[in-house]
């Protein structure tokens, strides 16, 4: 064991394998001076994160001198078995030993992302023509996505026969809900039916939100009408009436940058109003991903206080929208808080591209290349390619079909078809600058939901996988 002494006030022992046991020590040792004293503990295997509960046991020299015991953010060990057998906590690290800095503190506590104080209303566009259920299976679905407000989206010259049916079985599953149309005829119906807002209304019908408790979000008369929209304001506060303004957000190069300005200005104007910015004209009318432009839409609403967001998902490219504006607006909210950069806070919005693709070095790569004695495969990535590893050789490569003749897998199949999942895996990683880690799937943040690993995946369905090796 290693043992640092400093100005310790706590003691962290780190559990480790042969392989990692180097490169574990060297991040240690560059921490430099730290509130705590570390020791590491070679419990004799390869690689520790495949470690049983029943190896550690086994193995971990008793008694464990140390407050806490951190074990590779991989291994699936039962904590609570083990803190109950060693008399001490044991907790998992992160996966990849480069993030072992920011795990111990040096970069801070973890972030609270619980908190956030932005409303999103999720729009479905096309609730005319949906039935009831229908409504009410998107409406749950979109709630688990994030969303707080079911907005029903009324369709011009389309009747909406069933909306008071609509409103009151989303009311009765405990949905918010909102009624968005241009008819008044049917902000009246929605309104009486017991909606919590009604979206659309002008200076002109603002007369309908009289007839309930829905609160109404104003928008100009007339498209760019800023000066209506301030007369809407005023006569709402005159009626006695709570509500949220809205200077419509317009697409690019259809009035974009002027729609910014008049959000500041009408904060300027009104610095206590409640304002609604709807993001579909930027993120349905642009050929982009769609994380980027909501990181850049909730900034400037959390500049400017804006608290409700108008959310749509019709075009096929925004299908995770509602959960990156709730990524969005936590992440905001969190670095508002602190008075700092939205940065290192959450990867829900990094979904192409890692900020820390690699987690070792070329050179890291080959001097533990250099000390591996036996057939298994080792797959990893960093800034020169894709490296695969075993006894017999070290290759490198930029192009997964290059690997072919390397592999000694042809009486093989499923060992054959594990390794070709896996390269084209790390390809794509490398390509697109993504954190590779074998038999763990890719992490694309909140653009596609996390699942098991590969190989928990693959064996769950059926499927046994051979050792990462070719046949003897």
């Amino acid at each position: 064991m290693v043992d640092i002494a400093g100005m310790a006030t706590e003691r962290l022992l780190f559990v480790t394998g042969h392989l990692a046991r180097p490169r574990l020590e060297r991040v240690l040792t560059g921490l430099g001076e730290t509130a705590f004293s570390w020791a590491i503990a070679d419990i004799g295997v390869k690689v520790a994160a495949l470690a049983t509960g029943e190896i550690i046991e086994r193995r971990l020299k008793r008694p464990v001198d140390a407050d806490r015991v951190i074990l590779p953010g991989r291994c699936r060990a039962d904590l609570d078995q083990l803190a109950a057998s060693f008399g001490v906590p044991f907790v998992r690290g992160p996966d990849e030993l480069a993030d072992l800095p920011a795990f111990l503190g040096r970069k801070g506590t973890p972030p609270d992302l619980s908190r956030h104080d932005m409303r999103i209303f999720a729009e479905i566009v096309d609730a005319s023509a949906l039935s009831v259920q229908e409504i009410l299976r998107r409406a749950d679905a979109t709630r688990a996505a994030g969303a707080d407000v079911i907005d029903l989206g009324c369709l011009p010259d389309t009747p909406f026969a069933h909306l008071e049916e609509a409103v009151q079985a989303l009311k009765a599953a405990g949905h918010r809900v909102s009624v968005d149309s241009a008819n008044p005829d049917e902000l009246s119906r929605g309104n009486r039916a017991g909606a919590d807002f009604l979206l659309s209304l002008t200076e002109e019908t603002l007369s309908i939100a009289r007839d309930g408790k829905a609160v109404p979000i104003l928008v100009p008369a007339r498209p760019h009408d800023f000066a209506s929209l301030e007369r809407a304001i005023d006569k709402a506060r005159e009626m006695g009436i709570d509500c949220i303004a809205d200077p419509i957000l317009d697409p690019i190069h259809f009035g974009f940058s002027a729609s910014l300005v008049r959000y500041h200005r009408l904060r300027e104007s009104f610095p206590d109003v409640e304002i609604l910015m709807g993001t579909g004209n930027l993120t349905e009318l642009t050929d982009a991903d769609t994380s980027g432009i909501t990181a850049t839409l909730l900034g400037i609403c959390s500049e400017l206080s804006i608290r409700n967001l108008l959310v749509v998902h019709v075009s096929p490219h925004t299908r995770a929208t509602v959960e990156e504006h709730d990524a969005a607006r936590r992440m905001m909210f969190a670095a508002r808080e602190d008075g700092a950069l939205p940065r290192g806070y959450s990867a829900a919005l990094l979904q192409v591209h890692d900020v820390k693709p690699y987690a070792v070095t070329p050179a890291e790569l080959a001097e533990q290349a250099a000390t591996i004695k036996d057939r298994n495969y080792r797959i990893e990535t960093a800034e020169d390619g894709i490296h695969l590893y075993n006894r017999d050789g070290h290759f490198i490569e930029t192009d997964a079909f290059e690997f072919f003749p390397h592999l000694e897998v042809e009486n093989d199949t499923g060992h054959a078809f594990y390794l070709g999942a896996e390269l084209q895996k790390a390809e794509i990683a490398w390509r697109l600058g993504k954190r590779y880690a074998q038999d763990a799937a890719l992490d694309f943040g909140a653009a596609a939901p996390p699942r098991e690993d590969d190989r928990t995946r693959l064996e769950a369905a059926g499927h046994t996988l051979k050792a990462k090796k070719p046949p003897a």
